[in-house]
């Protein structure tokens, strides 16, 4: 960023999307856009092509240590467009100045055949915000074949991915090294933690997050 201030790291889960031609299901993604920071930002969605996609709230607010999701769905799902190299731009804005923080690319790729069977820049325009499909309303189901964790399994993920979720909790709530106001903490100053630690708790937290709601 051009200034006196540097550019802030911009995360976003998943790094990269993918659409399969033969899997219905997956042409509808999200992304998940994080604020690790104790100030709000403004976040605005861009594509090298609009018209292959389309973005639920494309720009909007999320307020600190706060994460929003982001509903993308590929609208012309055609063989012409299979592997063919799409980006997405996040860029994170200043909530009252709208002076660009930080930024992101995602790549989006409609694949051929199905999720099981598959293991160049251009001018980013803006999104207009997408009508609901029908289809967003049903619940498709996964093929018959997909691999699905036994029960128990499940519960240890649930479990470790919870105990996970802790432990970055309780490291975002820790003080800062530059905290100001570190002498009303009860905690000795060599156990404070650098913001660069917490923004790699926050990270891992976003990561935790979605691996609970998959199960």
């Amino acid at each position: 960023m051009e200034g006196s201030m540097s550019q802030i790291p911009v995360f976003v889960f998943p790094n990269a999307l993918k659409f399969y031609l033969g899997a219905r299901h997956t042409h509808k993604q999200l992304l998940t856009l994080y604020n690790p920071y104790d100030f709000p930002v403004r976040f605005k969605v861009l594509s090298t092509a609009p018209n292959k996609y389309s973005v639920i709230d494309p720009d909007g607010s999320i307020g600190p240590r706060a994460c929003v999701d982001i509903v993308v769905r590929h609208t012309v799902p055609i063989l012409s467009n299979c592997n063919v190299s799409d980006k997405f731009r996040i860029s994170m804005q200043d909530h009252s100045t709208k002076k660009v923080l930080g930024k992101r690319d995602i790549e989006a790729r409609l694949l051929q055949g199905e999720p099981d069977n598959i293991s160049n820049d251009g001018d980013f325009q803006a999104l207009g915000i997408g009508d609901k499909h029908p289809e967003d309303q049903r619940t498709t189901p996964y093929p018959m074949h997909s691999y699905r964790t036994p029960y128990h399994q499940n519960n240890t993920l649930i479990y470790m991915s919870v105990l996970a979720m802790a432990i970055c909790s309780i490291a975002l709530l820790w003080p800062t090294q530059s905290d100001p106001l570190v002498e009303n903490y009860f905690i000795p100053k060599y156990l404070y933690i650098t913001n660069t630690i917490k923004l790699v708790f926050a990270y891992v937290l976003g990561i935790v997050t979605m691996v609970i709601l998959k199960q």
